[in-house]
């Protein structure tokens, strides 16, 4: 694999490299173990080839095109120290090829995978300085807001909620302590987008860095290392699986000091996913590209017949002209995604009466699967964050949020079509 794609997957530090924060603090470099096998992948090649072939050589002793499934736990050293693999929550073939591959699609040079999304935002946290001071996007996702304001405290880290949709608001809330900004552009669940070079520009000046989630546009649709971040943060569950059956996080990064000190608290703090999540994980990655196109076209189609709804007060989807952020989205991106937000004409019980009454959009949390869903992120996935702050937010009692699937676009727009008849037009 080219040098911008290399994973030092079994690198790991000692204490006394580790231990600094993630910023401020020169970390030795770790060795870089010899890649699995000769990782054909060019960085030129398109987004598919590279989502197909990375992590992906034919098996070098079978043949098999399709990468072995290892559940070993441990692995046989030819001599003291002499291994490719020690240990599997060190490393694992499926963990390494999953985290190439993600490093690959994300144009980074380092990519780490985790249990879950909240395991690789937990690692983050703990990579940062006792006291430290973060600056968070104040439309995140529901769990990431509840780790900042009921977990991270404990590590006496506080964390200042800013509309970083101004980046102008970004500079008065930057103290000493500052250490990372993070940034959800889309933001969950308003779909709120974040100027990411413009929120860099001011973040490195006072050598803070910057984290993206990327989870709702994935990398085919945004690479926000290429716009100057230095941290993307996935919850793999989402889009890059695709298939709402893996539970899995990811980290990727080009920058060696971040990945020295991650790596070593990903092992340290053992929040590691199984190789069969990652065998699975990578198996979802490769349709990534043909999936994100159908996705797009489908919340396309969605997103305009909501509009020209009577039955909807408002539609919020970047690739819609009447989205604030139109602009910025068609500068920063490359698409526009598979989820809408929109408010529909009534109250929570007219919500609930649409969400009770489509036929293909499951009532369920999560997103970025195949199958459409359907949620009420006021009680749902936003239902740790607090009333006053929902409302600040614009997260009302009919705000709806869709994951649109790959289904048959006209049978999505059906569905949506009927829900909306009977909830509006059905007495309570």
């Amino acid at each position: 694999m080219p040098s911008s794609y290399t994973n030092p997957a079994s690198a790991v530090p000692t204490n006394e490299q580790a231990a600094g924060g993630l910023v401020g603090h020169a970390v030795e470099e770790s060795s870089i173990p010899a890649p699995i096998s000769g990782h054909h992948v060019l960085p030129t090649d398109g987004f598919g080839t590279r989502a197909i072939h990375a992590g992906s050589d034919p098996d070098p002793a079978t043949g098999a095109v399709v990468p072995a499934l290892s559940l070993s736990t441990t692995y046989k050293q030819n001599g003291i120290g002499n291994f490719v693999f020690e240990y599997s929550r060190s490393d694992n073939p499926n963990r390494r090829n999953f985290e190439h591959a993600i490093a690959a699609l994300e144009k980074g040079k380092h990519g780490l995978a985790f249990a879950s999304g909240l395991a690789a935002t937990t690692t983050i946290l703990n990579s940062l300085p006792h006291g430290a001071h973060v600056i968070s996007m104040n439309d995140v996702y529901g769990g990431t807001y509840r780790y900042f304001n009921k977990v991270a405290t404990n590590m006496k880290i506080t964390t200042t909620f800013l509309d970083l949709t101004n980046p102008s608001n970004l500079p008065d809330a930057i103290t000493p302590d500052t250490k990372l900004i993070w940034i959800e552009s889309p933001s969950n669940p308003t779909l709120r987008l974040v100027d990411i070079p413009a929120i860099v520009e001011i973040a490195h000046k006072s050598d803070i860095y910057v984290l993206v989630d990327n989870t709702f546009l994935s990398p085919y649709f945004q690479t926000p290392l290429e716009l100057g971040a230095d941290i993307v943060l996935h919850s793999v569950t989402k889009y890059i699986n695709g298939h709402s059956d893996v539970v899995m996080g990811a980290i990727v990064t080009n920058d060696d000091s971040i990945n020295t000190k991650l790596r070593f608290l990903q092992n340290s703090m053992g929040a590691i996913p199984s190789p069969f999540d990652c065998h699975q994980a990578q198996r979802g990655l490769k349709t990534l590209h043909l999936r994100m196109r159908q996705h797009a076209i489908n919340a396309m189609a969605v997103a305009k017949f909501l509009e020209s709804s009577p039955y909807v007060e408002s539609v919020i989807y970047p690739g819609l002209p009447s989205h604030p952020q139109h602009e910025l989205a068609l500068r920063q991106q490359r698409g526009f995604g598979g989820m809408i937000s929109f408010r529909i004409r009534g109250d929570s019980k007219t919500a609930d009466r649409f969400l009770s009454s489509t036929r293909l959009f499951t009532l369920a949390e999560s997103l970025g699967g195949i199958e459409s869903l359907a949620e009420l992120p006021c009680l749902m996935t936003h239902g740790s964050v607090s009333a006053e702050d929902r409302e600040k937010l614009g997260i009302t009692d009919n705000l709806i949020r869709l994951s649109v699937g790959v289904e048959d676009t006209e049978d999505l727009v059906d569905d949506v079509a009927q829900a909306l008849e009977h909830a509006v037009n059905t007495a309570a």
